[in-house]
């Protein structure tokens, strides 16, 4: 069977006359009967009911023109379908992206990216910054935001996207109990809480997130009383909640309003944490180029 027997198929099951069905394919009509009876001997059924004046669809047949219509249209379809993935206009994008991107990049990325190009499947799955790079050098990943690190491996590309001050995370319990005062304006200085249990990023899996956090204590002579890591930042503040140590995390994080939470912001010069996007060199997935531009153009738009 072949979509040229379905396609003479249909034309004779439309016509239910195989003189009618054979010039609309442009053909005689003997090599059309045959063909028919040679597609109904290889199924083992009936289509038509034949007599000498007329042709008539079986019950089997007339189920079967569906099935048949369908995957003839699908046939017809799949040259466009090829067009449309090299253009990247369909197909599948995988994109995985670090617990704090949720609160800042993600979502324009996402929505303008869908907004373009609505008939790709856009994959998302939440995964810190190291599992991300494996992913994209095993070729199970097709691109990440993350936290850059430091040395990245030659065969990835980088695009810087958003830099955003880091907020103090403080249990209300510790502001009502009066062991952290904040200053004006909902304002905390960093060395009045250097003593206080932390709450951080294991540095194996966010190293420079890591470094940028300890470094603050650092220029100010001191190390950090890491109390708890935890590597989901909604873990953090689940565990800052309960007054288990305060966390330094991205301001965009203060969108995720929890209980028992205060964010403050650091007096002075905060330090900021960056989210880009990394993605194979060279990749050859039209959805990758297309999602490289846009994220290109929201880096330019500040």
């Amino acid at each position: 069977m072949n979509l040229r027997q379905l396609r003479q198929f249909l034309a004779v099951a439309d016509e239910l006359h195989f003189g009618r069905a054979a010039e609309r394919l442009g053909m005689t009509q003997p090599p059309l009967s045959q063909s028919i009876q040679a597609l109904e001997e290889e199924l083992g059924v009936r289509l038509f009911a034949r007599t000498k004046r007329s042709v008539a669809l079986t019950t089997v047949g007339a189920e079967w023109r569906a099935h048949a219509r369908r995957l003839v249209a699908e046939a017809d379809a799949l040259p466009d379908v090829a067009r449309r993935l090299a253009r990247g206009q369909l197909g599948q994008l995988r994109l995985a992206f670090v617990s704090t991107a949720d609160y800042s990049i993600l979502p324009l990325i996402v929505a303008r990216f869908k907004a373009a190009y609505p008939e790709v499947e856009v994959a998302l799955q939440e995964a810190t910054s190291d599992l991300q790079i494996e992913a994209l050098l095993a070729g199970s990943l097709d691109a990440g935001l993350i936290i850059p690190q430091a040395g990245l491996h030659v065969s990835l590309d980088y695009l810087p996207l958003v830099r955003e001050p880091l907020v103090a995370a403080v249990p209300e319990a510790w502001i009502a109990d009066g062991r952290v005062t904040p200053g004006r304006g909902g304002t905390l200085d960093l060395d009045d809480v250097l003593d206080e249990p932390l709450i951080l990023f294991p540095r194996r899996i966010a190293p420079d997130f890591h470094d940028i956090v300890t470094g603050a204590y650092a220029v100010r002579g001191a190390a950090p009383q890491i109390f708890q890591e935890a590597i989901q930042m909604q873990t953090i503040v689940a565990l800052v909640a309960v007054g288990l140590g305060l966390a330094l995390v991205p301001q965009s994080l203060t969108d995720l309003g929890r209980s028992g939470v205060r964010y403050l912001r650091l007096s002075g010069a905060a330090p900021e944490v960056e989210t880009g996007l990394v993605w194979r060199k060279g990749e050859a997935l039209p959805t990758v180029a297309h999602l490289v531009e846009m994220a290109g153009d929201l880096a330019r738009e500040g």
